[in-house]
Parts: C-alpha cells; sequence; structure tokens
C-alpha cells in the first residue's frame, strides 16, 4: 500500500478552480521557491498516512464535490503516491482534476505519462515573486495553466484570461487546533497587511511564509 505525506485536506474550496471543490495539500516541497505562501508545507516526513486511508477520508465529500484540486507542498515530488491517489479519485468521481505543480511541464513528462488521463489540468513552473501578478490562477505570470483532457479544456477555458475581482476572495478554513488558514491566490502582500491589522487590533498573530515573502496562506493566533 501507498504512503503519502498530507499537509492537510479541506471542502469545500471554491478559490482554486472551479465550483465546489475537495482541496489536498500534500507535505514536503523540494523546490522551495522564494517568496512561497505554503513554507509550512516544505517539511518532508510529516503527515504520512496510507492513500486508501487518505480516500477513504473523502470520500463522504465525493457526491457534492465538483472537483478535486491537488497542491502542496510539491506533489511531484511523491510521484508514486500522487498517482495512487489520483487513480482512486477516479475510481470514486468523474469531477475534474487539477494539480499545482512549481515542476516546468518539459521536466515531469515521464510522470505525466504514467498518469495519462488521471489530471485534467496543471498549473506550472514556480512562483516568482520578481514576475508580475495578472492571471487568473496563478501567483505569478511565468505559470501556466495546461489542460490536460477534454473535461479540463471544458472546466478550465474561463481561467485563461486576467484576475480581476472574482480571483480576490480567499476561503477561510478553521482547524480543530484553533488555527486558521486562507486557501486561495492571495495578492502580493495581503496576508502582511492582515497580520499588521490583527496586530494593531491586540492579536498575537503568526504567519507561515517563506522569510522574504510577501504573503502567506496561513495564520495561526497564538
Amino acid at each position: 500500500m501507498s504512503q503519502i505525506a498530507i499537509s492537510r485536506i479541506h471542502f469545500p474550496v471554491t478559490k482554486l478552480g472551479p465550483g465546489r471543490r475537495i482541496g489536498i495539500w500534500m507535505q514536503g516541497c523540494s523546490i522551495r521557491c522564494r517568496g512561497c505562501i505554503s513554507v509550512d508545507t516544505w517539511a518532508p516526513g510529516r503527515g504520512l498516512t496510507l492513500v486508501t486511508d487518505l480516500l477513504a477520508a473523502i470520500t463522504p465529500w465525493i457526491p457534492a464535490a465538483e472537483g478535486i484540486t491537488v497542491s502542496g507542498g510539491e506533489p511531484f515530488d511523491q510521484p508514486v503516491a500522487l498517482a495512487a491517489l489520483l487513480g482512486g479519485i477516479r475510481r470514486l468521481s468523474i469531477a475534474d482534476i487539477l494539480v499545482f505543480t512549481g515542476h516546468p511541464l518539459e521536466t515531469i513528462g515521464s510522470q505525466l505519462a504514467s498518469m495519462e488521463g488521471l489530471i485534467d489540468a496543471l498549473i506550472t513552473d514556480p512562483f516568482d515573486d520578481t514576475a508580475p501578478q495578472t492571471l487568473a490562477l496563478r501567483g505569478s505570470d511565468n505559470q501556466r495553466l495546461v489542460p490536460l483532457t477534454s473535461l479540463g479544456h471544458e472546466r478550465f477555458a474561463a481561467y485563461d484570461r486576467c484576475m480581476d475581482a472574482r480571483d480576490r476572495a480567499v476561503d477561510v478554513m478553521f482547524d480543530i487546533n484553533g488555527e486558521v488558514w486562507f486557501a486561495g491566490i492571495p495578492a502580493r502582500g495581503d496576508f502582511r497587511r492582515l497580520q499588521r491589522l490583527l496586530r494593531d487590533a491586540g492579536a498575537d498573530v503568526a504567519i507561515s511564509q517563506e522569510p522574504h515573502g510577501s504573503a502567506s496562506i496561513g495564520a495561526a493566533p497564538k
């Protein structure tokens, strides 16, 4: 049985692709982009579970899910586990599957060949905090939206555009430890500003981010 390192799962996620989606964040990243908003997902060796157990955990959400988004961390750092996860999802659902990766498309060709038909669309390439941020569903404009199936073309054609007000919103999630997480594609500096506002209001807030970064995907009140 394949093991997989998972940071967290959540449903519904509405800002990482069309519709109400299951969000799966894998744990561990070898790319570690400057300015990354998901530094809490970098460390390897955490959150190990069986793929079968992960599939069992998301199965109750499947009937209501319009799509599945897999992010991280870096999903392609765990190609065997990723393939097992996606294959299991395909057996459970006809919903679209979107995967975020920091690898260029050209460097993951062999892995994608082994996952043919399991991924409907990719967001590829490393985040670049010096590049503009004007495109929907992308943190920096060097990143590419790559549909891989007819369903991917159908579901993600609407994201082949410039970012607008719809893309500025984020989902807010609360976990059992009292930590607060945000899912979406924040504008540069959004969570730094949120941290300053909360601290000015008297809250002691820690933000998960790369030290030189300008944003964060997670904020945890102490």
